[in-house]
């Protein structure tokens, strides 16, 4: 018999990753030979890949690529189209099946998910700060914020926002399960009461991610889940994360982890280095695997210094800001599956 940590999803119901525990992955890089044996050498064993289209034989060649090289390629990030989450009828049901087309053809080609962003307004940030050794750190300050300004959306208020969320998951969803291939959401970033005009769904982050997964009720809808954008919509995150982690991790919504650290909270803060924050990493890798979360902790972003520059002709993941990243996840997943034995630590 399995237990909670291997449970195997059968014929309509989401499927084992690997032997079921969690383990470090990688987002938005290409299968080229130069960028595969960079993830190896620093440990990386599954990716999210970036690819040129979404045809089936596509797919299949960079899982085929990433296989050749020991990387299991698990899922794909896709886009939404404007007319999705701006809703411009007529051509969002002929997007919409863009989409689901694009599940029909991920699942003949045996990939576990996509992973997609729904967002009325994008990524907002203003100026960079100074951080550790010379590198800037990616930052949010709402007094420095032009929040006066409405976007091009115009005003959306949450009640909307969710509106629209549903006619895009009542549409995929079916689909994504008859394929058994799961969406996965990421989170607005950062998350506020409203911004430029528009209500950020994910705010307050608890109730926001509810009610997303609430909206339709199935195994395949979930989250490519963010610590980093989910910690900024709170105002204490170094006490408040580890029980929404939970939460959700106990009912199998969360499909990857971006496994990004931040200082500071709501209205107010910088993405560090993940040993430096105001989060405890250890405890949530801990909380995950008490969960039985059993996929990805990726690094998401990554603090920026000139002389860490990628290769041309490659992802800009290639550089020493991820390779330290990748091995800061491989030691938090060892000393969670491992407790009390150090030897996991230098091996």
């Amino acid at each position: 018999m399995l237990s909670d940590n291997d449970f195997v999803f059968g014929e309509g119901e989401l499927k084992m990753s690997q032997n079921g525990k969690m383990h470090v992955g990688v987002q938005g890089i290409g299968t080229s030979k130069q960028e595969l044996e960079f993830l190896v050498r620093h440990g990386v064993t599954h990716m999210d890949a970036a690819v040129s289209n979404t045809e089936v034989e596509t797919l299949v060649r960079h899982k085929e690529e990433a296989a050749e090289q020991g990387v299991s390629l698990e899922m794909i990030h896709i886009g939404l189209s404007a007319s999705i989450t701006l809703a411009e009828d007529p051509q969002r049901d002929r997007d919409l099946e863009s989409v689901c087309q694009t599940i029909e053809n991920a699942g003949q080609a045996g990939i576990r998910g996509l992973n997609y962003n729904f967002c009325i307004l994008p990524h907002q940030r203003t100026e960079s700060t100074p951080g550790r050794g010379s590198t800037t750190y990616s930052t949010f300050d709402l007094s420095k914020y032009d929040n006066q300004t409405l976007s091009p959306a115009g005003r959306v208020s949450r009640n909307e926002a969710f509106d629209r969320i549903g006619y895009f998951l009542e549409r995929v969803i079916p689909v994504a399960e008859q394929y058994q291939v799961q969406m996965a959401a990421h989170f607005n970033d950062p998350p506020a009461p409203i911004l430029r005009g528009v209500e950020r769904w994910n705010y307050p982050v608890f109730n926001g991610l509810k009610r997303f997964v609430d909206l339709v009720d199935s195994p395949y809808n979930g989250f490519n889940f963010c610590l980093g954008t989910a910690s900024e919509g709170l105002e204490d995150p170094g006490t408040e994360i580890y029980d929404i982690v939970r939460y959700f991790g106990q009912r199998k919504k969360i499909f990857n982890i971006h496994f990004r650290n931040i200082r500071g909270g709501l209205h107010h803060f910088q993405e560090v280095w993940p040993d430096e924050g105001d989060v405890d990493m250890y405890q949530v890798a801990e909380t995950l695997s008490q969960v039985g979360y059993p996929y990805m902790l990726m690094p998401d972003h990554a603090p920026h210094h000139p002389d860490d520059v990628p290769p041309k002709g490659v992802s800009g993941r290639v550089r020493q800001a991820w390779a330290f990243q990748f091995g800061y996840i491989i030691a938090m997943i060892q000393a969670v599956e491992r407790p009390g034995d150090k030897s996991v630590l230098t091996n």
